[in-house]
Order: C-alpha cells, then sequence, then structure tokens
C-alpha cells in the first residue's frame, strides 16, 4: 500500500496501509472553506514542491522503487524517434527543452472569453494551470475553445446554438487532444455548456482528465435582495405587467451581475458543476467556489498537480465516470435542487462513457432523494451561500450516511468518495440554512420528474417542487415558437387557467433546443407562475421554476404528438401522477398525426443544418453520434 503525505503549514497528512479518518480533506470553516488535496502516490517524482511553501512528498511500498513510469504514454509518438525530429523542431519553438521530451504533455481547454462574465476570469486560471503542471514535471499546451452566453443570447435566435455549443466544445477538446496527441487534459469552463462539452470530450478520449470550473457570480444586491441574471429577467415580466417602473427595471439590470463568474443560482453552470464534484472529475469544494476569490486560482493550481499524477497512475476517466458515479452525480443534482439540463447533459455524458442510463433511472433517484438546499432559482440563496455552509461535500455526506452515494467509487485525487468525506460532519451547521438538516429537507423527494402520457411517449422532464398547484388542466395556448409565446405573455393576452404550448423548438426542429426562460420569467414576473402551465419540446434554463415541463420527446418535428395538438385542447399535467395528456380520443390523434405533414428545414447549410441532421431525440441525450454506423 502506497503512503502519501501533503504538508500544509500546520495541517499534514502521513497515510499508511489501512488507516482512515487521517487519509481526508478537513472540512472547511463556514467563512472560508479550504479543500487541500492529498495526491495519489506516484514512484516519480518523490518530492514535489508547491507555492507558498507547500510540499507533496510521495513513496510507494508497492515494489515499484527504482522503476520509472512512462510519463508520455501518448505524446511520444510526436516526440520520439529520428523521424520525429521536425516534430520537435516546432515544439522547440513553443518552449520545449532537451529534457521535456520525456515529460508528459498535458493540454488546457481554455474556455475563456470576454463574451460572457461566465468566462472572462477563465484565462488568470488557465495560467495558474500553466504554472501548477511545469511545477508537476510536465508540460503544458494552452488551447482555446468556444463559449456562447445563454443568458445573452436568451430569447433570440443565437440561443439555438446554445445547445449546438455542447457539441462544438466536445469536438474542439476533443481533435486538440488526439491530433496532438496529448498524454491528459485539463479542461476549464464557465458558461452553461462548457461542462457539458468537456465532460463529452473526456469521456470520449479517455485520457486522464480533471475538470476545473470558472467559478460562481457573487450575487448582486437591491433593496436588501440577492439578486441573479433571473432577477433581471422577472423584471421585464413586472414591468410589463405594470409591477414596477422603468427605473426600477434599470436598478435591477444595472445590479443583477456585478463582476465575473457563471450565474449565482442552482442554474446550469452551478449545477453541472456540482455534479461533477459528486462524479469525481473535479476537487472537493471547488464547484461552488466564487470566481473572484483567490481560492479559485489556487484550487486550479492544485487541479494541475492531481492530474499530472492521474497521469502518472494512468487514472482514466472511464475507471471514474461509471454508472455508480452518475447515480451519485443525479443523487446531488435532486438533494441541490439543480436545473432539468442535468438530464440532457448526463444522459449525453453517459452515452460517451459507454454507460447504460435512461430517463427512468431519474425518476427512480428522485423517488428516493430529498431536496436539502434551499438555492434559487425557486429557493433564497445563491451558490457562494452554499460554499460556506459547507459546499458539495456536507450535502454528499449526508447523503452517503444515508445510503443515497456510493462511497466507494474512485475519484481523480486517487481516493474513493468515503475516504474524501471521512470527515466531514453527518449534518450541516445549525448557525445556517442553506442545507437543511436531515429530518428537515426542503421536500421529501426530488424535483425533476419525468413525466409520460400521449403527449410525451419518450418522456418529458419538470421541475414539481415548490409548485403550489401540482394538477393542471386547462385550455391549449398554442405558439409555434419562443418569440411568438412572449409576445402573448407581455401583451396580458395569458389568462389564468391557460396552459402555453411552444413547439417547434426541440433538437431537431429549432434546431438547437432554445431555453425558455425569457417567456417562463415574464410569467413569472406577470403573477401567473401558479395560474398557468408551460410545455415545450424545448428547454428551459436552470433559472426557471413553475409548473413547466421541457424536453418533450418525440418532438414536434419529427410528428411527435406535441406537433398534433390544436388551440383550446384539454392538456392535463399531473406532477404527482407524473402524467403529460392530451385529453382527445385516440381516433381523432390518429387521425390528425395522418394528415400532419413536417415542416421544410430552417436551416439548410451550416452547423444548425448539420446539426439537425445527426442530432437524436433529446429523451437519449440529443447527442450527434448515435447509431452513426
Amino acid at each position: 500500500m502506497a503512503t502519501r503525505e501533503w504538508g500544509m503549514g500546520h495541517w499534514a497528512l502521513d497515510i499508511g496501509h489501512g488507516s482512515r479518518g487521517e487519509d481526508f480533506l478537513p472540512s472547511p470553516s463556514a467563512s472560508s472553506p479550504q479543500s487541500p488535496v492529498p495526491i495519489v502516490t506516484a514512484s516519480h517524482p518523490s518530492s514535489i514542491a508547491l507555492p507558498n511553501h507547500e510540499k507533496i512528498r510521495l513513496s510507494c511500498n508497492d515494489g515499484m522503487e527504482g522503476k520509472k513510469m512512462s510519463e508520455n504514454l501518448r505524446s511520444q509518438i510526436v516526440t520520439k524517434g529520428v523521424q520525429r525530429s521536425p516534430n520537435r523542431a516546432m515544439l522547440r519553438a513553443v518552449g520545449f527543452k532537451d529534457e521535456d521530451f520525456n515529460k508528459a504533455i498535458v493540454g488546457i481547454a481554455n474556455g475563456y472569453s470576454t463574451i460572457t462574465p461566465c468566462n472572462m476570469g477563465i484565462n488568470t486560471l488557465a495560467q495558474r494551470a500553466e504554472v501548477g503542471i511545469k511545477a508537476a514535471g510536465a508540460m503544458p499546451q494552452l488551447f482555446g475553445t468556444i463559449t456562447i452566453s445563454d443568458g445573452i443570447s436568451m430569447g433570440t435566435e443565437g440561443m439555438k446554438y446554445s445547445l449546438v455549443s455542447r457539441e462544438v466544445i466536445a469536438d474542439s477538446i476533443e481533435t486538440a487532444c488526439t491530433g496532438q496527441s496529448m498524454d491528459g487534459v485539463l479542461a476549464i469552463g464557465g458558461c452553461d455548456k462548457n461542462m457539458p462539452g468537456a465532460m463529452l470530450a473526456i469521456a470520449r478520449m479517455n485520457i486522464p482528465a480533471i475538470f476545473v470550473y470558472g467559478g460562481t457570480i457573487k450575487p448582486g444586491h437591491h433593496n436588501g435582495q440577492d439578486l441573479t441574471v433571473v432577477s433581471s429577467f422577472e423584471a421585464v415580466g413586472q414591468y410589463s405587467a405594470g409591477k414596477i417602473d422603468e427605473k426600477e427595471l434599470l436598478e435591477v439590470e444595472s445590479r443583477a451581475c456585478p463582476g465575473a463568474g457563471s450565474c449565482g443560482g442552482m442554474y446550469t453552470a452551478n449545477t453541472m458543476s456540482s455534479a461533477f464534484e459528486a462524479l469525481g472529475m473535479s476537487l472537493p469544494y471547488s464547484s461552488t467556489m466564487a470566481a473572484e476569490d483567490a481560492e479559485k486560482a489556487d484550487s486550479t493550481e492544485k487541479s494541475a498537480f492531481v492530474l499530472v499524477e492521474a497521469i502518472r497512475q494512468q487514472i482514466l476517466p472511464r475507471q471514474i465516470i461509471t454508472r455508480k458515479s452518475i447515480e451519485n452525480a443525479i443523487s446531488v443534482i435532486m438533494a441541490v435542487g439543480g436545473s432539468t439540463n442535468a438530464v440532457l447533459h448526463f444522459l449525453a455524458i453517459a452515452h460517451a462513457a459507454e454507460v447504460e442510463l435512461t430517463l427512468d433511472d431519474f425518476e427512480t433517484i428522485r423517488a428516493r432523494v430529498p431536496v436539502l438546499c434551499d438555492l434559487k432559482p425557486s429557493g433564497k440563496y445563491v451558490a457562494t451561500d452554499l460554499h460556506k455552509a459547507g459546499g458539495i461535500p456536507q450535502v454528499m455526506k449526508m447523503l452517503l450516511v444515508h445510503n443515497l452515494l456510493h462511497g466507494d467509487c474512485l475519484t481523480i485525487t486517487g481516493q474513493t468518495i468515503a475516504e474524501i468525506l471521512a470527515d466531514i460532519p453527518e449534518e450541516p451547521s445549525a448557525n445556517q440554512d442553506v442545507i437543511r438538516p436531515w429530518n428537515n429537507p426542503m421536500y421529501a423527494q426530488g424535483h425533476l420528474a419525468i413525466l409520460r402520457g400521449n403527449l410525451a411517449t419518450e418522456g418529458a422532464v419538470a421541475k414539481i417542487t415548490g409548485v403550489k398547484k401540482p394538477v393542471i388542466t386547462g385550455p391549449a395556448r398554442v405558439f409555434e415558437s419562443e418569440e411568438a409565446s412572449l409576445d402573448a405573455i407581455l401583451a396580458g393576452k395569458i389568462q389564468p387557467g391557460d396552459i402555453l404550448v411552444i413547439r417547434y423548438e426541440g433538437p431537431k426542429g429549432g434546431p438547437g433546443m432554445r431555453e425558455m426562460l425569457a417567456p417562463t420569467s415574464a410569467i413569472i414576473g406577470a403573477g401567473l407562475g401558479d395560474a398557468v402551465g408551460l410545455i415545450t419540446d424545448g428547454r428551459f434554463s436552470g433559472g426557471t421554476y413553475g409548473m413547466v415541463v421541457g424536453h418533450v420527446a418525440p418532438e414536434a418535428a419529427v410528428g411527435g404528438a406535441i406537433a398534433l395538438v390544436e388551440e383550446g385542447d384539454r392538456i392535463t399535467i399531473d406532477a404527482p401522477a407524473r402524467l403529460l395528456q392530451l385529453n382527445i380520443s385516440d381516433e381523432e390523434l390518429a387521425r390528425r398525426r395522418a394528415n400532419w405533414q413536417p415542416p421544410a428545414p430552417r436551416y439548410t447549410k451550416g452547423v444548425l443544418a448539420k446539426y439537425a441532421k445527426l442530432v437524436s431525440s433529446s429523451s437519449v441525450g440529443a447527442v450527434t453520434d448515435l447509431n452513426l454506423t
């Protein structure tokens, strides 16, 4: 058994065979969470110096003494041999020396962009990752990848490119890492699709990898309230309903996003970062750190050291991304009240990792996992509050203690989940109410329900917690696009009891499966959140709440029943029964289907046309490489 030691001033680890208790990360203080990470054993090097006088001493008693493990298993194809002299010549131009050609080459997939506050702080993190990779004895190679700002493109034609960007990001990382024969990759992302895009590539390639979240934004403040970007979307509805004036609208707009970082509630970005921590592909506590805090950059550098050791030990993503670890991630998503988009993304990640996962698995986990955290959009607090309250490790420990987490899952650190969580308290601090005690959860069951019925034979996804009227039957108000529905809401044409149907917004029909944050926020702002329902073959933002059902499959563009709904039809949304039903006879439904004609493609060339041709149903993750053979 290997011995590990991590020294950090007054705190150190020295772990031998069979030890427990000392082998794990300490619990953070409420005011300043820390995440010192013990590095897994390697026979080379025996000692690594870190900045700020930190030091990792590594030794091994597994019969590896004196044996040097090859660190460049993949990259040696471009660095070894006489025939690779031209390759080395180009590498020398970017800083390689003679001694570097035996080192691992580690890619840094840098999502830096000034398109969005979510990504504008990432370049600093990439630079810290470079420092860490070099200090750990490897050679970093920095490359860029794209991002789309969901918040800025929301409600426009540009939002059709959001989910598409998940595939572009995945393809770009796979292309760079595989094309350049890299030995591993550290991916840094901020906005929503950065996370699943990176993880799709990581799962496909199966080379040592770690994900670093760019960090969450700190909340804005106005009239004693914490603000997020969703506050601004909702203010539009309030203004249109005459509830606030233009001055107040501008105040909210000006204060909602005070700096760098991803949207602050438990929206899609923070949901996915939290899930990746639970999955074992990110360091403990890293998913809830603020983008602008120093600990975010420190954690990035530590991530670099962990990754280089994972390369030496050949800890591969598919050893970490397993059926059990995905179940862990889904359990945490339920416990924190995460985004509906996590369903779509984890179906895709499971596909990339060749792990069997279906919509029904989410429903099974939902039924047994309570919602423990009081977080926006439907709750009170933001991600930085969760961080101060103990972060994702505190939530995970509560689930582990109640047998709702697989403790034997491996993480990128080389430790198991149970080992990492060993010293975390079984209950959260009584001095906070962000994380509820086990005997007093926000809700007894999870919030992401899978609905089925003649309107969604493949399934649909709904957020059902916090809804005052979990069953609604009403007349359909049919819209062929998001824009048409928003116009009707803002014009006051939607009445209590109506059920909005927004269709031809699915993966193929949009194409791109736009998020409906603008109409749902306008509904909330108009005071109709508990009075109307909304169904769509598109998606919802992580900031959405209310009686809303998305991901309806089959989608309208392929002849799903949502395409056959007519104005005034009675529709039932029954959350407790997990039912989504169009209340017409089977005979009438068959008659309409026989008369339906598919619409002409909205795009015939370019990335959206290619995407529409390749993309699968949302019920299997809207992936673009399904059944290609």
